[in-house]
């Protein structure tokens, strides 16, 4: 956590609030969770909000001063946070940076990470462009369904770690991932490579749908996830195998959903999900 949907639901929020406001000022609480251009941030003040995009799990902020362009790109990492100041937060010492703002609807934006496996960066255009072709792979809902099938084709992986994979398949996290095999019948340990073109459009069709009824959910709110107006995702009530393990397969087969572990830990169905390439 977050994953797509929830980095979704933070952009949406910040492009809705913060789009024409100035910056007045930035406090930087810890200097080492900017990871590049930490030495530019006296750039930003005097700039203002021009776009706010999501690339991946991620979310970028653009801003425009005298002709040029600039921008703050969150990682939000496992427990990653960006909240607008009218939202409490228990432990204000993991606020590590603070843009401050004209707009009387916003005031600021804070970053809140108090694990730290997401980092700031502050980059020009150019930047921003090796950071992307860095990071990210296709982006699941802007990917074609021809262009999924031929990404599985040439990978001879398991095919949950090639949707975990961030420079493949950006944004899908272990929640999705488990979520959209499910609901495509499918083993997370199946060679991506050995997948049926009927198996492969099943999963790009519920990757996508997925991902789209959690991001008007809101997102999930498993453990840590707030948008920045501090409201919770209600997709955690829709979810049919993540964190279930132990209760009836939601496909009413009869069999109980399992939790298995490798890299990250797997809830299926074993009748509903057996290893199958040619169907």
């Amino acid at each position: 956590m977050p994953e797509l949907p929830e980095a979704e639901v933070a952009a949406r929020q910040l492009r809705a609030r913060l789009i024409g406001a100035q910056v007045t000022g930035v406090l930087v609480g810890r200097s080492d969770i900017v990871r590049e251009g930490g030495e530019t941030d006296r750039w930003y003040p005097g700039s203002v909000v021009t776009a706010v995009d999501r690339y991946g799990k991620s979310v970028a902020i653009e801003f425009e001063k005298a002709g040029d362009r600039r921008y703050l790109v969150a990682e939000l990492g496992m427990t990653g946070l960006l909240l607008f100041p009218t939202v409490p937060i228990k432990f204000p010492q993991h606020v590590h940076y603070t843009m401050q703002f004209d707009s009387a609807s916003t005031g600021s934006l804070r970053y809140w990470n108090p694990r730290r496996f997401g980092r700031l960066s502050l980059l020009d255009r150019a930047g921003l462009d090796r950071y992307r072709a860095r990071r990210f792979g296709c982006d699941p809902l802007q990917v074609t369904g021809e262009e999924f099938a031929e990404l599985l084709l040439q990978r001879r992986r398991r095919l949950k770690a090639v949707l975990l994979h961030q420079q493949v398949i950006a944004g899908i996290g272990n929640i999705y991932a488990n979520e959209a095999l499910f609901r495509a019948r499918l083993h997370p340990d199946v060679l991506a490579s050995q997948l049926a073109p009927s198996a492969a459009n099943r999963l790009y069709h519920a990757m996508q749908a997925i991902l789209r009824e959690a991001s008007a959910c809101g997102g999930s709110s498993v453990k840590d996830f707030f948008a920045p107006d501090g409201s919770a995702g209600t997709f955690k009530q829709h979810h049919l195998v993540y964190g279930k393990e132990g209760l009836p397969c939601p496909g009413k087969c009869g069999t109980f959903i399992r939790r298995i572990q490798s890299e990250r830990s797997s809830f299926i169905c074993t009748t509903c999900q057996k290893i199958r390439t040619r169907r």
